[in-house]
């Protein structure tokens, strides 16, 4: 979810988007004050945390990005890098020091499947985000909405001569990509607490994602992030957790020496 979050955004706006992270854990603490203060089901939390990102995501697009983009375009990625230490520093003084929990989707039982221990949360938690992930690809792909995001990905001046409400794309982009990285704080939250740096992990995961699958297709990211998370577990499992790491991401850059542009990523030749 936060690997799409950010290739969605870098295809749509051409911003490196290293706040998605905490724009996540911002709206997760949404949902732990709701749950933790007044009592609300997981399942209602979970709803208006979603609608909490959306405005999150558009806001920070109408206010910050957009004005950002007349400046130049680096200062765009300066500036995402700067909503980190914004929402890092706006959380504590909105939502206290102390972490919240939040339980999981599905009551705490599992079920053994060729020798592994496998939750029931967790089997829910991969089907819910392939059905969503699989929801996306069909929306960008066969609705008119999708076909204004494909094309503003491929050229945003051309889109805009064609008449393609270019702003409103990016901003739902925006919009969305902040409900994937709010999702993912949902589904990180009850295996440890809503804290400060919850996503930081997956925020690195999920840019190494993009750049291994690569950002010029909306599925390569995806297919990065589920070979990463196999090849962690894996090496893990067998070897062992941080050195498990280092080797995934050794392999990672000595694939990319020879594939620079990503197991699915193309090189952009531009013709004068």
């Amino acid at each position: 979810m936060a690997a799409l979050g950010i290739a969605l955004i870098w295809k749509t706006s051409r911003t490196t988007n290293f706040a998605q992270g905490s724009i996540g854990t911002l709206n997760a603490y949404v949902a732990g004050i709701l749950l933790m203060s007044f009592g609300w089901n997981i399942w209602v939390v979970a709803a208006v945390s979603m609608v909490s990102a959306f405005l999150t995501g558009v806001l920070i697009d109408t206010f910050i990005i957009r004005p950002a983009a007349k400046v130049s375009p680096i200062s765009k990625q300066i500036i995402t890098l700067g909503l980190i230490m914004v929402i890092v520093g706006l959380i504590p003084l909105l939502f206290g020091v102390d972490p919240y929990r939040l339980p999981s989707f599905i009551p705490s039982s599992s079920v053994t499947l060729a020798g592994a221990t496998l939750r029931y949360n967790t089997i829910f938690v991969i089907a819910v985000s392939l059905s969503l992930m699989g929801f996306l690809f069909w929306f960008i792909k066969n609705t008119r909405w999708g076909l204004a995001i494909r094309v503003t990905a491929a050229s945003e001046s051309t889109a805009k001569l064609m008449g393609v409400p270019t702003r409103t794309v990016t901003m739902i982009s925006w919009a969305s990509a902040a409900m994937m990285g709010t999702l993912a704080a949902l589904i990180v939250a009850p295996q440890s607490s809503v804290n400060p740096n919850m996503l930081l992990d997956v925020q690195v995961s999920a840019f190494f994602a993009g750049v291994l699958g690569g950002f010029s297709t909306f599925a390569g990211p995806v297919a990065g992030s589920f070979i990463i998370a196999f090849a962690r577990n894996f090496t893990a499992f067998y070897i062992s957790d941080i050195w498990g790491n280092v080797i995934v991401y050794s392999l990672i850059l000595v694939f990319l020496y020879f594939k620079p542009y990503g197991l699915f990523g193309k090189k952009i030749v531009k013709k004068v």
